[in-house]
């Protein structure tokens, strides 16, 4: 079994390439079963983001493996193979545990060290537990990686003051408008637009309404704000709201645009200007608004310039969660190369076990029934008691051997030794 991960990032795809690979939580059930489906596949979890979407697959075959994930993920966009190949990357092994390590930790995202990834690597979790997409390695790895990511927030500042997409995205509308004198709309009352609205005050915006499908989201968003004067529109007043502001951010989970030439030019008057954030993955906003003169238009892949400002000073920091990774690897990397063993430690554990029970037996037979009656308990707590303490130092030593050919090398003695091949023959028989 081996551990490999395929996927595309901001790093690597444009954002109307990972947009058309962006798998919703409503849809997190089906492709889990379709991957598992898979003769080569045999555990999978799935990371869908605006930023990166990545499968984490544990493989019987890894070059095969990898062919069938590439192959899902060519069907699941509609890309052809040949095109979607270039976007793609590849991690196998220690590479792909490593690689979520820094995943859940921050250091792969735009913004070094956001917090959100770490809930969303914990929901990735909890999710292909649920759909049955996680097993015995992935569970193991997942938790090791949240717990790297608390470690290096806990233990460096990487998290300290940490820009978000949201963040980001209204530092570049104040770079180009004065926020404080703007009409806002904000269409979406999810966590981002939460994290809008917090950003939007600090830079002295006064005038933001919500639009939203769901009047509960959009007032439960306005209570955590309780000093703003926060405007609320239903889904239906839309194009009302836009037209009356100056600054639109769209953060929605549609997976169609919401906003396009054809609708954005027939709600905004011939001389009115409009300035649109998009920070959705899929798009909430068309690419033809470009084509409209008095419409500036920015999505998630617009954020670099801003986010490259914040990054110089936390490259530093990012130093220092590399090494506490490299624990949380080393750890992972422990327990992996101990599950060789346990085949070995089962059968030795299995044929001491019956020698005990034999032996017990006959000693037990030849003190008569009255006796045995009465002290067996006793005395099958004491030869047990003997064979766990006998057995209890050489198992913890294979189990910590981190040498792989030492390790082997004991693993082979202790089947000689034994004769622990002809009991596993005669087990499988």
């Amino acid at each position: 079994m081996n551990i490999a991960v395929v996927g595309l990032s901001h790093k690597t795809a444009p954002v109307d390439i990972r947009e058309k690979l962006s798998i919703p939580e409503d849809r997190l059930e089906g492709a889990l079963r379709h991957l598992r489906g898979y003769p080569h596949i045999e555990e999978a979890a799935i990371i869908s983001t605006c930023n990166r979407l990545e499968i984490y697959a544990v493989v019987t075959e890894t070059e095969k493996g990898v062919i069938e994930i590439t192959q899902f993920l060519a069907e699941t966009g509609h890309i052809p193979l040949s095109h979607l190949r270039r976007y793609l990357f590849t991690l196998l092994h220690q590479d792909a545990v490593r690689h979520l390590m820094r995943v859940a930790a921050g250091l792969e995202s735009l913004v070094l060290g956001e917090g959100q990834i770490l809930a969303q690597v914990r929901n990735t979790h909890k999710l292909g537990q649920k759909y049955q997409g996680v097993g015995r390695l992935l569970d193991r790895l997942f938790k090791q990686a949240i717990t790297a990511g608390r470690r290096v927030r806990t233990e460096t500042s990487i998290g300290t003051g940490a820009v978000s997409i949201s963040s980001a995205a209204v530092e570049l509308a104040h770079a180009k408008l004065e926020l404080s004198n703007q009409k806002v709309a904000i269409i979406g009352a999810g966590k981002m637009s939460c994290l809008l609205v917090k950003h939007l005050l600090a830079k002295g915006a006064s005038q933001i309404t919500i639009v939203n499908r769901s009047a509960r989201r959009s007032e439960e968003l306005a209570a955590q704000f309780p000093q703003a004067s926060l405007t609320l529109a239903p889904l239906t007043e839309l194009f009302g709201a836009v037209a009356q502001s100056d600054l639109v951010f769209t953060s929605t989970s549609a997976t169609e645009p919401i906003l396009n030439r054809q609708n954005l030019g027939a709600c905004l008057g011939g001389d009115r200007s409009l300035m649109v954030v998009d920070i959705s993955v899929p798009r909430n906003v068309a690419a033809d608004v470009q084509d409209l003169p008095q419409v500036r238009a920015f999505n998630v892949d617009d954020l670099k310039a801003v986010v490259a400002q914040n990054q110089a000073s936390r490259r530093k920091m990012a130093q220092e969660a590399e090494g506490l990774l490299e624990e949380e690897v080393d750890a992972f990397e422990l327990w992996w190369r101990s599950l060789e063993t346990v085949p070995t430690i089962s059968s030795l554990r299995s044929k001491v076990e019956d020698i005990r029970e034999q032996e017990l037996e006959k000693a037990l037979s030849r003190l008569g029934s009255e006796f045995a009656e009465k002290h067996q308990e006793v005395i099958e707590a004491l030869t047990r008691g003997i064979v766990n303490k006998i057995l209890h130092e050489p198992m913890v030593q294979l189990r910590a051997q981190q040498d792989i050919e030492a390790r082997k090398q004991c693993l082979q003695s202790l089947k000689m030794l034994f004769n622990l091949e002809v009991e596993e023959q005669l087990g499988q028989a």
